[in-house]
């Protein structure tokens, strides 16, 4: 068991004012299952860069520990091998014979190794990947994001498997995978970094405690530097009071006083203001130090919906209702019926490739009149949508997010402003929005989806796979509001824990 040490480790990218870590200090044993979580942009991928050598920083981080990373990286060309061509590639030295030893605990057999990766669904294909990641010996493993569009079949084999396993630090945003892996949790907050024992559900626990003790400190804080003011502009107001009085005075009223009397005056208005700025220096000193005890809290900040009311009850219909592409021999979607009404939230629920997206697809073109002959596919039974039906998508691309964010609100006419503030409260900087949408993080790309989506009027929302890439307390937050809103929805996530919170009813695909 080896130990990661990281000692005043300062970065920086290249041309940015930013720094993403600043003098952070922390330590690991290699032999932890340690979940590693923060806001997206905080630097998680950047860390897991910095300890694969990618980038100069300074401070320091221990060597002579071997890392493994995950995912592999893929070339166009290497889509036509298969991981047996591949594997020595992905990882030096690696034996085949202990490939083939770690696939029956992710329930697939060994002929997968030689069909050709563009055959093998994402599913298989991150299953391969692991299985050559954990084929080697104390490696400290670098797992980054394992069930992104993964469907729950996939999920709960692959958490099965990280649960058997140990030496890796694991990023993810999943909760449900986390608390099934994990046995240490390294937390990027808003200040510092932390290390604790346990679960993501423990650690949140006690985090939460702490800062409902840190928010009853902070507010005894506040008042006592309001007081501390409050003393500081007294004493400057006496003293300017006392300098005033030195020139011009009332003969009626003040007849004791003379004209030399200003001479006196001055002298005791000097030792005041010498004795002011003594003492406004202390208060000062001792407001800096009361806001030194100021905590930095993890807010799960309230968000805004603006669901619009339909006068129909029931906003679409599916009967025995069928769907198979004009290129394909079989249907994608069988003998499938269900219903929408208002309020619900519906979670379709099914393997990847059971026809979600091709569902959601066949809603859009009814609710947007699409004519037959543009449809790419055949329907059969029935699919009904009300008439009138305003609905807010978010599709699983993010592709086509391109230029800035003021050119975007206007495009899709949202209020500029709003999109701001919204995007502050899901937790970016000001710095993001002097940037174009190419520069986002994948993470920060859907939260500009899902706060244009909330943004939008709408009867219904579709998002399909919103929360891929999406930080976990993100995640909490829009939880949170959804929870609080009446809002109509259609939504296919393999997050297990944000489907047992929302789910009011389940369409098994």
């Amino acid at each position: 068991m080896a130990q990661l040490n990281v000692c005043n480790l300062t970065f920086a990218y290249e041309g940015s004012f930013d720094k993403v870590f600043d003098d952070v200090s922390f330590s690991v044993d290699t032999n932890w299952k340690l979940g590693f979580v923060g806001r997206n942009g905080k630097g998680k991928t950047t860390f897991l860069n910095l300890l694969l050598g990618k980038y100069e920083y300074s401070g320091s981080i221990s060597k002579g520990i071997v890392y493994d990373y995950f995912p592999y990286r893929l070339s166009p060309e290497d889509m036509s091998k298969n991981a047996d061509e591949l594997m020595e590639k992905w990882k030096p030295g690696v034996e085949s014979w202990r490939v083939m030893c770690e696939l029956p605990e992710l329930e697939i057999d060994s002929e997968i190794l030689y069909r050709p990766l563009s055959t093998l669904s994402l599913g298989e294909r991150t299953k391969v990947m692991l299985a050559v990641l954990f084929s080697g010996e104390n490696d400290f493993l670098l797992i980054d994001e394992p069930t992104n569009h993964l469907d729950k079949e996939a999920r709960e084999i692959i958490k099965k498997y990280l649960a058997g396993k140990k030496g890796f630090i694991l990023v993810s945003h999943d909760r449900d995978l986390l608390d099934a892996c994990i046995d240490h949790v390294l937390v990027l907050n808003r200040v510092g970094i932390e290390v604790q024992t346990g679960n993501f559900s423990s650690w949140w626990a006690n985090k939460e405690r702490a800062d409902k003790n840190a928010k009853a400190e902070n507010e005894k804080h506040r008042k006592e530097i309001h007081k501390l003011q409050e003393a500081a502009d007294r004493s400057k107001r006496w003293a300017e009071k006392n300098e005033g009085t030195k020139i011009g005075f009332d003969p009626v009223k003040e007849h004791d006083r003379f004209l030399d009397t200003r001479s006196y005056i001055g002298s005791k208005t000097k030792k005041m203001q010498s004795r002011v700025k003594s003492f406004e220096k202390r208060i000062q000193n001792e407001i800096d130090e009361k806001e030194g005890l100021l905590n930095e809290i993890e807010e799960i900040t309230d968000l805004k919906l603006q669901p619009l009311t339909h006068h129909k009850e029931r906003l679409i219909e599916c009967r025995d209702f069928s769907l198979c592409y004009k290129d394909a021999d079989e249907p994608v979607v069988t003998d499938l019926s269900f219903e929408i009404l208002q309020g619900e939230r519906v979670f379709l629920d099914g393997k990847n490739g059971c026809g979600k997206s091709s569902l959601i697809k066949a809603i859009l073109a009814q609710a947007n009149g699409t004519p037959e002959m543009e449809l790419k596919y055949n329907t059969n039974g029935n699919l009904s949508v009300v008439s009138g039906l305003k609905i807010s998508y978010i599709c699983q691309d993010t592709s086509h997010l391109r230029g800035d964010l003021k050119t975007y609100a206007e495009e899709n006419q949202i209020d500029y402003t709003l999109l701001l503030s919204l995007l502050r409260q899901l937790d970016f900087s000001r710095v993001q929005f002097r940037k174009n949408m190419e520069e986002f993080s994948e993470g920060q790309k859907k939260k500009v989806l899902i706060a244009a989506s909330l943004l939008t009027p709408a009867h219904l929302y579709i998002w399909d796979e919103p929360l891929n890439y999406i930080d976990v307390f993100s995640r909490m937050q829009i939880e949170k509001l959804l929870m609080q809103y009446t809002s109509t929805m259609l939504i296919v996530e393999h997050d297990v824990k944000f489907r047992e919170s929302l789910s009011t009813k389940l369409v098994k695909m």
